[in-house]
């Protein structure tokens, strides 16, 4: 397809500010997929072209993340490979299912999980992740890795941030650790999207290329912000992203009624 100067003019930009976000609080797909279409890319195209630029954008936030030892490496890749197993089952059940529900359920859900991030504000301050068994922790990183990648194969928009939510209220991380912890898991899944989305065509080079390098400048900027910052960065965006997500939730049950 022929792409003009205006779509890069719209695409770059939204791809630097979803870099921003979603290395700081997840959900940055949230900006970059409504600008890809807006610039004129047929959903598959879409889709395919902001899982290649914002893969490279993770794998750099991840890299400073884990330079800075802020991932805790083993539940982290534990997480990764039951999010991709449930990231395949929740694929294969959308070929038989509607996810529908899913939108209502979230209507109500979302408004409640930032309220209460927006309340309680001792939430992702201290890391207590230590108070917990190993086998405790291990156990539960499996079985909500395993959830949540169901949930993104199925439905798929705010998995990083529920996946920060998790790693915070579920295994005690502070935010800083379970922002970088979220990182890898989304690195592991975002890889297995794009090998597939290249193989089938679907990745536009020509603009893939600059958006993955803008990607990537967000995504340092944002990781920067929060090895100086800490928590006190991602909770306000943690909150603004959850907004995004209702919003996009909405706004679909609306067009779709």
């Amino acid at each position: 397809m022929e792409l003009t100067l205006q779509a890069f003019l719209i695409v770059l930009p939204a791809v630097f500010l979803a870099g921003v976000v979603d290395s700081i609080a997840g959900g940055g797909g949230l900006l970059s997929v409504p600008a890809y279409l807006a610039a004129g890319l047929p959903p598959h195209y879409a889709l395919g072209n902001n899982k290649f630029s914002s893969s490279f954008g993770t794998l750099f936030a991840t890299m400073r993340y884990h330079q800075h030892g802020m991932i805790d490496v083993r539940v982290a890749l534990l997480s990764a490979f039951f999010a991709l197993g449930g990231s395949f089952l929740g694929t294969s059940a959308v070929l038989l299912l509607r996810p529908d529900f899913l939108r209502w359920l979230l209507i109500v859900l979302v408004p409640l999980v930032a309220a209460f991030t927006w309340s309680n504000s001792s939430l992702g301050r201290a890391d207590r992740s230590h108070l917990q068994t190993q086998k405790r922790k291990y156990g539960l990183a499996a079985l909500a890795a395993l959830l949540i990648g169901f949930y993104d194969g199925f439905f798929g928009p705010g998995t990083g941030t529920f996946l920060i939510l998790f790693f915070t209220l579920a295994l005690k991380y502070d935010f800083v650790t379970a922002n970088a912890n979220t990182k890898l898991v989304n690195l592991a899944s975002n890889i297995a999207a794009v090998v597939t989305f290249v193989a089938h065509g679907k990745v536009i080079f020509a603009i893939g290329i600059p958006a993955a390098a803008a990607g990537i400048a967000g995504n340092l900027l944002g990781a920067k912000l929060v090895i100086q910052r800490g928590g006190a960065v991602i909770r306000p965006v943690f909150i603004f992203t959850l907004l995004l997500l209702f919003a996009k939730v909405l706004y679909d049950l609306l067009a779709a009624g």
